[in-house]
């Protein structure tokens, strides 16, 4: 049986790129059959980016509220907590000790931080690198190859973690025995990358998100600053260059977007455009939003869900770290 495996950084409010880049499609794969499904709340990773213990705790009771609400069944799939799994550490120290430096050297987060650091002209080009930030790459694998992901759902930036884990995983597998899958990134190319307010990547660092859950009257308001060109009503637009369109056609189906395509040839106006958005995101996410701060407010609820999705997952990675813990020398001498 196929196994999927997801998960989200805990280290803000979910968002519509979220969501439809991460948690509606796993959701959807959790109602397969033929698929197992893992969900986790990576608070581990949350550590590179955030020295603020409220928040990552808060996030998490948050991103957890978010996967339920949007229809996730504990009792199908294995929802859980990234730090409750003890076995993904360790495992990550033995996944570093097979992984080659020049690997994370090519991370992209890792390049980026020190292309910064050179174009301010400083003589440290690690300045400010901690090595949470350049063993990030690991840490994913040993999330991915603990419970032997053959698919994992990440938007288009995430592609190359998921491609280093299969080096890491055929690396291991050369020098220890065929172990691990090769897992492969499973990437939807209409929502890949969801724009923000400002045209570009939604992204926290960015600050340009629209929170998942954010009450009706504050949707409105943010979805009327969505950025836009100056083009006048009647004006043909074209629909593949404007942020309202794409996060439009990640939503509504294949013939919605259809439909509101040909209106991009007629001239939609911005101001009932961003009403139409407004008012079929809203729709869409009515239920879930309710559901959502009913479980907000019963944290001891989630956290026992958290829990018991932790005990099924360790039901499988205590067993399978024990095999690789043998096959790499850790293991009885008598």
């Amino acid at each position: 049986m196929e196994t999927v495996l997801t998960g989200i950084t805990t280290t803000g409010t979910p968002h519509i790129g979220n969501y439809v880049g991460a948690i509606r499609p796993a959701v959807e794969a959790s109602t397969r059959g033929d698929a197992r499904s893992f969900f986790f709340l990576a608070d581990y990773h949350s550590l590179v980016k955030s020295t603020d213990p409220d928040l990552v705790a808060r996030s998490t009771l948050e991103i957890a509220a978010a996967w339920l609400a949007a229809g996730l069944d504990p009792d199908k799939v294995l929802l859980y907590r990234q730090s409750d799994i003890r076995e993904i550490p360790e495992l990550a120290w033995i996944l570093t000790c097979v992984t080659a430096k020049g690997l994370m050297n090519r991370a992209h987060a890792y390049k980026a931080a020190v292309a910064e650091n050179e174009a301010g002209g400083g003589k440290d080009a690690d300045r400010g690198i901690t090595m949470g930030l350049f063993s990030y790459p690991i840490l994913m694998t040993a999330d991915i190859l603990m419970f032997n992901a053959h698919k994992v759902p990440v938007g288009q930036d995430q592609r190359q973690h998921v491609e280093m884990a299969r080096d890491i995983a055929a690396r291991f597998n050369h020098h220890f025995g065929e172990t691990f899958v090769l897992p492969e990134a499973d990437i939807s190319k209409e929502t890949a990358v969801l724009p923000g307010l400002d045209g570009r990547k939604m992204s926290k660092s960015y600050g340009n998100t629209i929170p998942l859950f954010l009450p009706e009257k504050r949707l409105r308001k943010a979805i009327m600053k969505i950025r836009t060109n100056s083009q006048l009503p009647e004006e043909p637009k074209d629909p593949d260059a404007s942020t309202l369109f794409k996060i439009y056609q990640a939503f509504a189906t294949p013939e919605e977007t259809e439909a509101v395509r040909e209106r991009y040839r007629e001239g939609i106006g911005w101001g009932e455009m961003k009403q139409l958005l407004f008012e079929y995101v809203n729709d869409h996410l009515s239920a879930a939003r309710e559901e959502h701060a009913r479980l907000l407010a019963a944290p001891d609820h989630v956290e026992a869900v958290l829990r018991q999705g932790a005990e099924k997952a360790r039901a499988v990675s205590r067993p399978f770290l024990e095999e690789i813990r043998s096959r790499v020398g850790l293991r009885p001498l008598g």
